[in-house]
């Protein structure tokens, strides 16, 4: 082990006895007492020693024996310590691979606030590597969003979706300019590729068709260019991926307002078909209206802010990568939703309804029956799973 305080926190005495690891307070600790002998020791704590000579490094400061081990211990327990060769065999392939790393420190000094265990955001970040992400839409979000994912390691990048470029498809880190009048999905993987820090080979040109659902993918992300497929998600288009049990998350723009989510965990959390059943039974109208709206063939180019397109993408990214990761995002059972021209973000629940064929609703039912101490009911003893998820989607990725 090469003990290494996490270099994502910047430190700063409050007093003579006292530390504080990190400046905002999502990730902010202080730790103390600490002497100033400590406070020196903590200097070396940079990952370029083992724990034998950091011992020698202490004895020769005049502290005593174990006190070395003692502040490694503390710091463990505080979350503050990484270990500069830790994170297991694939880590150690990733850090042969230095130009690849370089590119995705920021990433790993990130993920060291979030995983506890010293080595752990190495760990995390090279099992990015062997994820399988698909993305369905190759508009001003997908592309951008698909770039996101492959810029932060995650292996395998597709996106699929059909015709060719048009000139309002272009948006800053998404599709240049140049690709106009090319196929879109073509356009987007060399997107992909170029944004990922270790270029994976150009696949060849036989294309799957999205319904062909692959139990190899870790999550598909549906990013439609037509507003109404993400305002009101077509459940008949996700009935593969519920039956295949394929995680999948929603995101888009629809007129002046941006979507992400519902993260969908097939059985666990509600899904479009519960969105859309929901809608129903609070406003008896919305069958109708959803008719209208997708009958009517619009002429004009769909409103997609550039600036609202990409702070979609970035929270979708987000949302993905932590479920990647191994943690439950916000999106999970429910919808984050932000328009212009405020840009005020707020979540709405999208509740598990019973008559959905998904089962979401049925193993919330059994999971209330056979808990006594289950969540507080609300809407009429429906729940919103993000509350009670207990981490089987977490081993299932």
């Amino acid at each position: 082990m090469h003990p290494m305080v996490k270099p994502a926190l910047r430190r700063g005495w409050r007093d003579l006895n006292t530390v504080q690891f990190g400046m905002a307070p999502a990730h902010a600790m202080v730790l103390g007492p600490m002497d100033t002998a400590t406070g020196s020791l903590l200097t070396l704590f940079d990952g370029t020693r083992g724990l034998p000579l950091l011992r020698d490094e202490g004895r020769r400061m005049g502290l005593p024996d174990g006190h070395v081990d003692g502040l490694v211990e503390r710091l463990a327990q505080a979350g503050l310590l990484d270990d500069a060769t830790g994170g297991g065999p694939a880590a150690d392939a990733l850090r042969k691979k230095p130009a690849v790393l370089d590119r995705l420190r920021p990433d790993v000094a990130s993920l060291s606030l979030v995983a506890p265990e010293p080595g752990d955001a190495m760990r995390r970040l090279a099992a990015r590597r062997s994820l399988r992400v698909q993305v369905r839409g190759a508009g001003r979000v997908g592309v951008v969003l698909a770039a996101a994912l492959a810029g932060a390691g995650v292996g395998q990048v597709d996106v699929h979706d059909g015709g060719c470029v048009e000139p309002w498809d272009v948006a800053p880190g998404g599709l240049p300019v140049e690709s106009i009048g090319e196929r879109r999905d073509e356009a987007a993987r060399r997107a992909v590729r170029r944004a990922a820090p270790n270029r994976p080979p150009r696949r060849g040109s036989a294309r799957q068709a999205p319904e062909a659902e692959d139990p190899g993918l870790s999550l598909v992300i549906i990013t439609p260019r037509d507003g109404l497929a993400v305002h009101a998600p077509d459940p008949s288009a996700a009935e593969p991926l519920i039956d295949s049990g394929t995680p999948h998350l929603y995101a888009g723009v629809v007129e002046g307002t941006g979507v992400v989510g519902p993260l969908v965990l097939p059985g666990d959390t509600a899904c479009a078909g519960c969105l859309d059943l929901g809608r129903t039974d609070r406003d008896p109208t919305w069958p109708r209206l959803l008719a209208q709206w997708r009958s009517a063939q619009s002429r004009h180019v769909p409103a997609c802010d550039l600036a609202l397109s990409t702070a979609v993408a970035g929270l979708a990214a987000g949302h993905a990568l932590a479920f990647l990761d191994g943690e439950l995002p916000s999106s999970a059972g429910a919808r984050w939703e932000v328009s212009v021209p405020g840009f005020d973000w707020h979540s709405t629940p999208v509740w598990d309804h019973p008559a959905c064929r998904c089962g979401a609703a049925e193993k919330a039912k059994g999971e209330q029956t056979s808990d006594d101490e289950g969540p507080h009911e609300t809407m009429a003893g429906q729940q919103p799973h993000a509350a009670r998820l207990s981490g089987t989607w977490r081993a299932h990725v």
